[in-house]
């Protein structure tokens, strides 16, 4: 990273599978004019990369590979593989709990370490994921931790499943977070926690635009010091 990029500002928004930092970090993004980056769609697409050469999960090498190689851009507001628009097929709860395998892996970790902070460009970042605060944008000027209850979580993503069309099912789902969010909190290299200068944001029962303002004055505050 140069040292002009390095004094840029970022705002990091981590936290667990559903918590809602997804929509905070873009909404946030735009309300400020940053960039967003959702690093968790770096992940979904490596996994999807994996399962569609038939590439196993947990071939750490060959994944690393297509990681590192990844032909993946954000335009239009969609995710494209190569020439394919997987905006939606990288939010299916197969390519997700992929995303959660794979991203366990460190050598996958280095290999999308470089591309995600190439994504730190004038005026500012808005980067959600997982270790945005932690490793990724250590020095960033403003973390927040969004986090919420499974049950809170998993009800979420089963309203967004049925909104699609999709079949879900709500216990399978609190156990699948329960599960991620294990794997994700254990995990060797770049565990899921917050960073010691993060601002914690439970939004079990925090609507979105509240969430919203509370990122935003928690950045301005930071701006201040």
């Amino acid at each position: 990273m140069n040292t002009a990029s390095a004094s840029l500002p970022v705002i990091t928004i981590d936290g667990p599978s559903a918590s809602g930092k997804g929509t905070v970090a873009e909404r946030v993004a735009t309300a400020l004019g940053f960039h967003f980056l959702d690093s968790g769609a770096l992940y979904r697409l490596t996994a999807l990369s994996a399962m569609k050469q038939g590439v196993a999960l947990d071939d750490e090498a060959a994944v690393a590979q297509l990681a590192a190689a990844l032909p993946a851009t954000f335009r239009d507001g969609a995710v494209w593989l190569a020439e394919e628009n997987v905006t939606d097929a990288i939010r299916a709860e197969a390519v997700g709990e992929g995303a959660s395998k794979v991203a366990a892996l460190p050598a996958v970790r280095a290999a999308l370490l470089d591309r995600q902070r190439a994504y730190r460009q004038a005026p500012g970042l808005v980067a959600d994921g997982r270790d945005m605060g932690t490793v990724v944008f250590a020095n960033a000027l403003a973390k927040v931790f969004l986090t919420a209850s499974a049950e809170a979580r998993a009800e979420r993503r089963y309203k967004q499943l049925i909104e699609k069309g999709n079949s879900a099912n709500l216990p399978a789902l609190v156990a699948d977070m329960q599960a991620r969010d294990a794997r994700d909190t254990a995990r060797a290299v770049a565990p899921l926690k917050p960073a010691a200068d993060a601002l914690l944001l439970d939004t079990t029962q925090m609507d979105i635009e509240s969430a919203v303002q509370a990122v935003l004055s928690h950045y301005q505050r930071k701006q201040g010091n």
